[in-house]
């Protein structure tokens, strides 16, 4: 490994969406990760092609069994850090919490959870659209009709694993200074609302309306939406900016002195109307050309299938094809230390011997 966290050895502890995130850029930065698995464990997506386990291999235990737990906690005892996702409270039933792990004053324990370690509803049930609901987030994303999940990016990925990875190097680096491991509590509820923090600021001095296709940047202004496009694609318009929203008017062929004020809120149902009239005389593919290389900040909707294609990923490397699979790549990119995929999603369990043979020094 030669990222910029190569050394660094990590315990996972088998679980879905954001602690495999959070393993992988890890791994993709040069850690070396073991996964924790049961033995027969099925998976919700083909080991050859489950990019969040990409990079690092596991090996089979049942932690419920005695044998099972030693070799656990063997491997944890070498271990610089531990990402587990259980329920609060799970790992120290299983002797296996942070009390428990004392002879390695330098562990980093990484917990995931949705509701945090603490709190009324720390031993509850949920996923990614409960916990952003009960962060704000959710209420302000989609049409004024209802709420819309927008995937498990905001949540799982972005709240949470996201979270958990920044907070465990965080740990990392203090570690090398104290000499003293740590919890991280990352719970996606606390990850969600701290990635509102701009429109929690907006909300707070009046520049935010709890009303959803209302505001700045929820699709209400003709300037930061997406428009139909004649073959049923979608063109993204984030022209903000004066100087952006002129140049965009003057590329789609609308007169800018026949528009109303820019900020003028009355104005942006009948602003917004027009514009889509316009955009849906074209393809998507069109307008795609007449906005390349311009400051109009218009860009094509692509699909999952398109995204790799385009030339400017392509040109970046943003996506990669590895062992037959094509995936993002991993970021971001540091100049000297760049992280890599190691390898692709381990199929064959490991050894816990051999494993715990080379973890010996």
């Amino acid at each position: 490994m030669n990222g910029p966290l190569a050394g660094l050895r990590i315990v996972e502890i088998a679980g879905l969406g954001s602690t495999p995130f959070t393993a992988m850029v890890l791994a993709d930065m040069g850690a070396e990760v073991i996964r924790i698995e049961r033995p027969g464990n099925r998976h919700l997506l083909d080991l050859d092609y489950d990019i969040l386990n990409r990079g690092r291999g596991f090996i089979a235990l049942d932690l419920k069994s005695e044998a099972g737990r030693a070799v656990a906690r063997r491997l944890i005892l070498k271990a610089d850090g531990l990402i587990e996702g259980l329920r609060p409270g799970v790992m120290e039933r299983l002797s296996l919490g942070p009390d428990d792990f004392a002879e390695n004053p330098r562990l980093v324990y990484g917990r995931m959870t949705g509701w945090g370690q603490a709190g009324p509803l720390a031993q509850s049930a949920g996923h990614d659209i409960n916990y952003i609901a009960l962060s704000g987030a959710l209420h302000a994303i989609g049409p004024a009709e209802r709420p819309v999940p927008p995937l498990n990016l905001l949540g799982d990925f972005g709240g949470g694993g996201m979270y958990l990875a920044f907070g465990m190097v965080c740990a990392f680096l203090e570690v090398a200074r104290s000499g003293k491991g740590q919890v991280v509590d990352a719970a996606i509820t606390d990850g969600t609302a701290h990635l509102m923090a701009m429109i929690q600021a907006m909300a707070a001095g009046g520049a935010w309306t709890e009303a959803r296709e209302a505001n700045l940047l929820d699709g209400a202004a003709p300037f930061y939406r997406c428009y139909a496009c004649k073959c049923g694609g979608f063109l993204a318009v984030g022209a903000i900016e004066a100087k952006f929203w002129a140049e965009f008017l003057l590329l789609v062929g609308i007169d800018a002195a026949g528009m109303p004020p820019q900020m003028d809120r009355s104005s942006w149902p009948s602003a917004c109307a027009k514009v889509a009239a316009r955009i849906a005389e074209r393809t998507r593919d069109e307008w795609a050309a007449v906005f390349d290389g311009s400051d109009a900040c218009a860009a094509p909707v692509l699909t999952l299938a398109e995204a790799p294609g385009h030339a400017h990923n392509a040109a970046r490397g943003t996506y990669v094809e590895h062992e037959g699979v094509t995936q993002p790549a991993p970021v971001p990119r540091l100049s000297r230390t760049p992280g890599r995929i190691a390898a692709g999603s381990q199929v064959v369990p490991l050894d816990p011997d051999a494993v715990l043979a080379a973890w010996k020094a």
